[in-house]
């Protein structure tokens, strides 16, 4: 299988409550296991939102005016610094 690597250059932002981020939203009523709870928030994306969760980062805006939140974890193995 051939392997790729990522080139393209990311704004983020870690995102720890709501005012942290424009992007991240109070979770929809419809998410019923999640909705309501301060703690958390939503991200649309082009796929769908995404619960996220204090210290996740929030990506983009990307080609598209999107954002993407990414846990912690996967940040910091797939992205680092840049001037």
């Amino acid at each position: 299988m051939a392997k790729f690597r990522k080139v393209a250059l990311i704004e983020a932002r870690q995102w720890h409550a709501h005012g942290d981020h424009p992007a991240v939203q109070p979770v929809p009523l419809y998410h019923h296991e999640h909705a309501g709870r301060p703690d958390l928030g939503w991200v649309p994306t082009l796929e769908g939102g995404h619960v996220v969760t204090p210290g996740d980062w929030i990506a983009g805006p990307g080609p598209k005016g999107e954002f993407w939140p990414i846990k912690p974890d996967v940040f910091a193995v797939t992205y680092e610094p840049a001037e």
